[in-house]
C-alpha cells in the first residue's frame, strides 16, 4: 500500500444530512456551519441542492461566496440541464467549484425509478457530463446505489462518464446495504480497472449507516484505493445516517500505521463542529457516540479510573485534547470583563462586531450571567446567535414580551402578552398541562392555526441555574417547522420555541 496517502474529505452535513426531518437550516445557520467546516479544515462542503428551492439556491450561493476561497464548493444536481445550470450559478463565486451529477446504476433504480432502458440511463449521465464539463473543468458522477448495481453495467457506466469528462468517481452505498469485505473488493476492481482507463480520476466513496457499518465500509474503501470520502459531523442523515466524519478521521489518525493515510482536518474543532450543528439542528448525538458523544472520554468503572491514574494508555487510544474536549469549555461569570467576553466570542468563531453592536451583545451577556452563576460556550453561542438573528431579521414577527403561568392542582391558566410590529396583544387560555395552557394562549392570540407534532426539553449546561433547550415540530399547511429556544427558564423556553417555529411558518408563507 502506497503510504500517507492523503484522503480529501467532503462534508455533505449541510446537502445529505441536512435531509434529516428537523435539520433544515436558515441561511445564517448555514453560513455559520459553513465556516466551522472551514475552521476544521474540510477540503470539499457539499452545500446543498440548489435545483430544488429558491431557497436552497440562495444558501448555496452565500456559502460560496462566504467560505469559496479557501475551500472547494460543490453541489447536487441530477442529470438534467437546469439542475446543472443551477449548481453552476450558485457556487461559480467560489475558486475552485465542481458539479456533482447524480445518477443510479442499479436494476431497481433504472426499472422503477426512471423507467427507461440501461443504455437509455447510462445515455443520460453522459450528456450530463459532457454538458456540465462545458460550465466547469471538474465534474464528479454519483453512480447511485452502487453498491446492488451489477458490477458490469456499473463499470461501463463509469467507464463511460470517465471518457465524457467526468474527473471524480463517487461510488455510493445509497442504501447502506454493503459490509466491508464486500465494499472493499468493489472498490479494489473499480480502483485497478479506473487506473487503466484515466489514472488522474479521483476515487470516492459515500456510505450510509443503515446496518451500522458506514464507518467500516468506508475504512475498507480507503484501504482498497479510495482516495476522497464523502461523510458527516455526528454521521447526521436520512433514515440511519451517513459516514461520520469524526469516526473516520480519527480511525485514520490513531491507526496510522494501519492506513497509511493522513487527512487535513484540524481535529482539535471536531467537538466544536459536533456541537455547534447539536446547537443548531436541536438534534442531540447519543451519549455513548464514538469520538463526540458526552461520554466519549468518561471513566466511571473504578477498575478503569484507576488504570488510567496510573497510566491514561490503559483505558484511552486518543486523548481529549486531540478532539477539542477540554479546550471546549469557557467558563465566564459578571465579572468577566468587556475583554475576556470579547476573546469568547471570537474563540467560537464568531466577529465580534462593531463597537455598538458588541456593547449591545456585552449588555445581554450581563443579564444572563446574573441569573447564572457561570456561562459557558453553549450560553455565549446561544446570546450571539439571538442577538444577530434579531438584528438581520426586517419581517414582523410575534415577539414575547410577557407571560404568566398558574398551576393550582385545577386545570393551568396561562395569560401572554405578544407583540408584532407596532401591535400588542394579550390574551389567555386554560389547558391540561401548563404548556398545553401556553401554547394554547399563543394560538388563540396569533390566529395561525398550527398543529404541535413533538415537544422536547432539555439542559444543555451544569448547575441548578442550566439553560434549559426547549425543541418543538409544528405542522402548519401540510409543511413541517421546528422551533428551538434555550432560557434559564424552562417555560420561556418553550413560549419562544413554539413563537419561532411560528414566525418560520410566517415567513416561508411571506417568501412564497
Amino acid at each position: 500500500m502506497n503510504n500517507n496517502r492523503n484522503i480529501i474529505v467532503l462534508d455533505t452535513t449541510l446537502r445529505d444530512g441536512e435531509q434529516v426531518p428537523g435539520a433544515k437550516l436558515n441561511v445564517y445557520q448555514k453560513v455559520e456551519f459553513a465556516r466551522q467546516l472551514q475552521r476544521l479544515r474540510v477540503d470539499i462542503v457539499e452545500a446543498g441542492f440548489p435545483a430544488s428551492s429558491q431557497g436552497d439556491f440562495l444558501a448555496v450561493q452565500e456559502i460560496a461566496k462566504a467560505v469559496g476561497d479557501s475551500m472547494s464548493v460543490t453541489a447536487l444536481a441530477r442529470a438534467v440541464k437546469n439542475d446543472i445550470d443551477a449548481v453552476y450559478e450558485s457556487i461559480k463565486a467560489a475558486h475552485d467549484p465542481f458539479i456533482h451529477i447524480v445518477l443510479g446504476t442499479s436494476n431497481v433504480h433504472v426499472e422503477k425509478k426512471f423507467n427507461r432502458s440501461k443504455d437509455a440511463v447510462m445515455e443520460m449521465g453522459v450528456e450530463a457530463v459532457k454538458y456540465a464539463r462545458t460550465l466547469l473543468p471538474q465534474v464528479q458522477y454519483s453512480t447511485e446505489d452502487a453498491s446492488r448495481s451489477e458490477f458490469e453495467y456499473l463499470w461501463k457506466t463509469i467507464e463511460a462518464v470517465v471518457r465524457a469528462g467526468a474527473t471524480i468517481i463517487n461510488v455510493p452505498d445509497t442504501v447502506g446495504y454493503a459490509e466491508p469485505e464486500e465494499f472493499g473488493d468493489l472498490i479494489r476492481r473499480i480502483n485497478e480497472r479506473l487506473k487503466n482507463v484515466n489514472d488522474e480520476v479521483i476515487l470516492s466513496v459515500h456510505c450510509h449507516n443503515d446496518l451500522g457499518l458506514a464507518t467500516a465500509n468506508t475504512l475498507s474503501a480507503i484501504k482498497n484505493g479510495a482516495d476522497k470520502i464523502e461523510v458527516t459531523i455526528n454521521g447526521l442523515g436520512e433514515r440511519a445516517g451517513n459516514t461520520s466524519l469524526e469516526e473516520v478521521v480519527m480511525a485514520l489518525k490513531v491507526r496510522q500505521n494501519r492506513y497509511g493515510c493522513t487527512t487535513n482536518i484540524q481535529t482539535r474543532e471536531l467537538l466544536a463542529t459536533s456541537r455547534l450543528l447539536t446547537h443548531l439542528t436541536g438534534l442531540d448525538v447519543q451519549v455513548n457516540k464514538a469520538i463526540t458523544g458526552d461520554n466519549a472520554f468518561a471513566h466511571s468503572s473504578g477498575i478503569h479510573q484507576d488504570g488510567l491514574l496510573k497510566d491514561k494508555n490503559v483505558y484511552e487510544i486518543m486523548s481529549p485534547e486531540e478532539v477539542g474536549a477540554e479546550s471546549m469549555e469557557l467558563v465566564l461569570t459578571a465579572r468577566s470583563g468587556r475583554h475576556a467576553f470579547k476573546h469568547a466570542v471570537a474563540k467560537l468563531g464568531f466577529d465580534t462586531g462593531n463597537d455598538a453592536g458588541f456593547e449591545e451583545l456585552f449588555q445581554e451577556f450581563l443579564k444572563l450571567a446574573d441569573l447564572k452563576k457561570e456561562v459557558y460556550d453553549h450560553d455565549v453561542f446561544y446570546l450571539v446567535n439571538r442577538h444577530r438573528e434579531q438584528a438581520e431579521n426586517t419581517v414582523p414577527l410575534y415577539e414575547l414580551t410577557a407571560f404568566r403561568v398558574v398551576t393550582d392542582g385545577e386545570r393551568p391558566q396561562a395569560v401572554v402578552e405578544l407583540k408584532r410590529g407596532g401591535e400588542a396583544l394579550r390574551g389567555e387560555a386554560t389547558g391540561d398541562g401548563p404548556i398545553d395552557a401556553l401554547y394554547s394562549a399563543i394560538k388563540t392570540l396569533t390566529g395561525v392555526e398550527v398543529t404541535l407534532q413533538h415537544y422536547k426539553v432539555n439542559s444543555i449546561s451544569r448547575g441548578k441555574e442550566a439553560i434549559g433547550r426547549a425543541v418543538i415540530g409544528l405542522h402548519y399547511k401540510g409543511k413541517a417547522y421546528i422551533g428551538r429556544a434555550m432560557e434559564t427558564d424552562i417555560l420561556k423556553a418553550s413560549a419562544l420555541a413554539f413563537l419561532n417555529a411560528l414566525n418560520a411558518a410566517l415567513l416561508n408563507k411571506e417568501e412564497a
